[in-house]
C-alpha cells in the first residue's frame, strides 16, 4: 500500500491503491465522478510486486476511483517483454559504440600508414598481427609497408563499415588500376588480424547458425545455408576478378 507521505508535490495527490493484476504487467485507470472517460496512470516508483507509487493529478476528496487493468496493455508477460526490449536496446547501443570505436582505430591506422607514423602504427597493431592475403603477389603493398620496406603505395579508404569486431575497408588505386579490400579484426582497441584482398570481389555474409567463431572463407559460388549478405565490394569488376565469401 502507498502512503500519502511518499511524495510531496503541490499538484499531485497520492492515494492508497492496491494494484490489480500488476504482476501481469497491467497499468490502472481512474475515473472521477465528473469524468466521462478513464485516464491512464503510469507508475513512477515500484514499492512491491503488487503495490506502486502512482502520480495522479489532484482529485477532490469526493471523487471515486475505479481500479481496473487498461485494455490496451498486453497483460500476459507484459513486464517481461518490456524488460527484454530494454535489454535488447541496451545491447544494440553498446554494439554501436563498439563498432564506432573499432572504426576509429582502423581509420587512425590508415592515417598513420600514409604519413609513415611508425610509432602510431606500432601502438595500434598487435605484436603478433595475423595477416591473410588473396591476390597477385606483386600487390602485397601492405606487408611491405608494415615490414619497413620502401613502398610508395598509398591506401585511401573509400568505403568503411564495421560489424562488431570486424571492420571492412575498400579502396581503389587509379594509377595501378587495382581495387583492394581489408578486413580488420579489432580486439580491445588493438588490431589483431587483417585479411587483404586485391582485385577480388568480396561478399561478407552472416550465418544465422553462427556461434561467434572466427570468419571463414568460401568461394563465391558456394551455397551457404541460412546466410545473409551484409556487405559486398563495389569498386571492382565482378566479372573480371575471382569472388570470395567471408562468412561470419
Amino acid at each position: 500500500m502507498i502512503t500519502n507521505s511518499a511524495l510531496h508535490h503541490p499538484s499531485i495527490h497520492i492515494i492508497n491503491l492496491k494494484i490489480i493484476n500488476y504482476e501481469h504487467g497491467g497499468f490502472i485507470s481512474w475515473v472521477p465522478l465528473h469524468a466521462s472517460a478513464p485516464t491512464i496512470c503510469k507508475p513512477i516508483v515500484q514499492a512491491s510486486p503488487l503495490s506502486l507509487l502512482y502520480k495522479i493529478p489532484y482529485l477532490p476528496p469526493q471523487s471515486i476511483l475505479k481500479i481496473k487493468p487498461h485494455p490496451s496493455f498486453p497483460f500476459s508477460g507484459g513486464l517481461a517483454l518490456l524488460a527484454e526490449e530494454l535489454a535488447n536496446n541496451q545491447a544494440r547501443l553498446e554494439g554501436q559504440e563498439e563498432e564506432y570505436s573499432n572504426e576509429r582505430v582502423v581509420r587512425a591506422l590508415y592515417d598513420a600508414l600514409n604519413s609513415r607514423d611508425v610509432e602510431t602504427v606500432h601502438r595500434l597493431l598487435a605484436a603478433d598481427l595475423e595477416w591473410w592475403f588473396h591476390g597477385p603477389p606483386s600487390h602485397q603493398h601492405l606487408m611491405r609497408l608494415l615490414t619497413g620496406s620502401t613502398e610508395p603505395f598509398i591506401f585511401v579508404p573509400l568505403r568503411v563499415a564495421a560489424f562488431g569486431s570486424l571492420v571492412i575497408v575498400e579502396g581503389y588505386n587509379k594509377e595501378r588500376d587495382v581495387s583492394w579490400v581489408h578486413a580488420w579484426t579489432v580486439t580491445n582497441g588493438i588490431i589483431t588480424q587483417v585479411r587483404e584482398y586485391f582485385n577480388t570481389s568480396l561478399t561478407v555474409a552472416r550465418l544465422s547458425n553462427s556461434e561467434g567463431g572466427p570468419p571463414s572463407i568460401s568461394s563465391a559460388p558456394t551455397v551457404l545455408a541460412n546466410c545473409q549478405s551484409i556487405w559486398q565490394s563495389k569498386l571492382c569488376d565482378d566479372k573480371a576478378v575471382p569472388g570470395l565469401v567471408l562468412a561470419l
